[in-house]
């Protein structure tokens, strides 16, 4: 992770045409999603561009520290969302002085392509709730008029104009500005090559898994936390008589199963893992080190789970959970962290207001890592004198310790396992 000063500087390219329209799109649409520290960053780099909007002069990340108030951390912070969403790319360059940063913007997708889009849609849906997801559509909903009863009149270009001669010259399009759109990046989840020797042969042909469709299938399989079995069944009942995949219906069965084994709901945010960056390096050997690892290789949905011992965690309790990571933009492994120790200072209850009082100082605090989280705890642990000691005496680790979870559910006996070896906590 680069270490990022104030005395840094950065240019700002504009990699697109920003229109007053994408104001509008980035604040109604975006800004729910990645918080309004990052729109305000994006609008501020905006503003940073010069008067023919392509390229701003050199300024240093202080001057975007006192543009936007915004701390380092948190400039960092946003930048990451934006880079996240597909609004940003960045690029650095180190220098023995100061470092320098280049920050492209690129344009918001159009609201009917955001609409449309596997992974936006349902985030924005899942970030501000039914009742304001429509209030938006239908902001952007077009009237229909009905012009059954009138005559087009409209002339087409052969009408008006004819063709005279000219001279020659050479279409040059090189570097013409155009609306470019970087997109979100996903992490592969769905393993195609298993995926396709567990297919029988006789319903896929070459043509079956475009670039498309994998991109899409991998999609759905984020959103609604597929495993590659259910990512199947999903597949093959969505091919058409030709052996393709009709991309509609994809949709539908992947949302369809959802719904089925969620009584109905849409998927939430509970189930991401730790983000890569903020995981602490791997190689300890220590009590401590695998247990920090295993804060940060669960979701909080699975850790939840794990701590009732295998049963799906309440409504209730996934709803606080969705909001300290929506709302107050808790990391996940910090969320597990603040689950085990709430858990164990309020005999296994998850008191929201108790919760949500530790998550507020904590979100203030910047914590974001899980020992950062650990660390903390016990501080407030022994402020109430409520002993919550993180040991380090060595003991034989279960032998499931290994396991990716961020691609499989827990068993009953590993989450028991799991449970054992965070009692180490009291």
């Amino acid at each position: 992770m680069v270490n990022i000063l104030p005395a840094d500087t950065y240019t700002v390219i504009n990699k697109s045409i920003l229109t007053d329209n994408d104001r509008k799109i980035l604040t109604m649409l975006y800004q729910p999603i990645i918080g309004a520290y990052a729109c305000n960053l994006f609008f501020t780099l905006w503003m940073d561009l010069d008067k023919n909007e392509f390229m701003s002069s050199e300024e240093t990340h202080h001057h975007l520290m006192t543009s936007t108030s915004l701390s380092l951390n948190e400039i960092v912070s946003a930048r990451e969302k934006l880079e996240a969403i597909g609004l940003l790319k960045t690029f650095y360059k180190e220098n023995v002085d100061s470092n320098n940063y280049i920050y492209e913007l690129f344009s918001p997708v159009t609201p009917n392509e955001f609409f449309s889009h596997p992974v936006l849609n349902i985030v924005l849906y899942n970030s501000v709730g039914k009742k304001e997801y429509e209030r938006i559509i239908n902001y952007f909903k077009v009237p229909r008029i009905n012009v059954n009863d009138y005559e087009d009149i409209t002339k087409s270009f052969s009408d008006v104009y004819e063709s005279s001669p000219s001279t020659v010259f050479e279409n040059n399009l090189q570097n013409i500005r155009m609306n470019n759109k970087l997109g979100i990046r996903i992490e592969d989840k769905v393993d195609f090559e298993l995926l396709l020797s567990s297919l029988p042969k006789e319903t896929i042909n070459e043509k079956t898994f475009t670039k498309d469709n994998k991109k899409l299938i991998n999609d759905l399989a984020f959103i609604y936390n597929l495993d590659n079995d259910e990512i199947k069944n999903i597949v093959l009942s969505s091919l058409n008589e030709r052996l393709m995949i009709d991309k509609t219906n994809l949709r539908k069965n992947a949302r369809n199963y959802y719904q089925y084994q969620n009584n109905g709901k849409l998927p939430s945010l509970v189930y991401q893992n730790q983000p890569e960056y903020l995981r602490s390096p791997i190689g300890k050997d220590s009590k401590r080190a695998k247990m920090i690892y295993t804060f940060e290789s669960i979701s909080p949905y699975n850790f939840l789970k794990g701590k009732n011992n295998g049963a799906k965690p309440t409504d209730r309790d996934l709803k606080l959970i969705e909001s300290l990571m929506v709302d107050l933009e808790l990391r996940p492994a910090v969320i597990n962290v603040l689950i085990d120790y709430v858990m164990r200072v309020n005999n296994k209850k998850l008191t929201k207001n108790f919760v949500e009082t530790i998550a507020s100082q904590w979100k203030r605090l910047n914590i974001e890592t899980a020992e950062d989280a650990m660390n903390q705890a016990l501080k407030e642990s022994k402020k109430k004198s409520k002993v919550v000691s993180y040991k380090k005496k060595e003991v034989e680790l279960p032998e499931w310790f290994g396991k990716d979870y961020q691609k499989e559910d827990l068993s009953s006996d590993e989450e028991k396992e799991m449970d054992d070896l965070l009692k180490e906590f009291k």
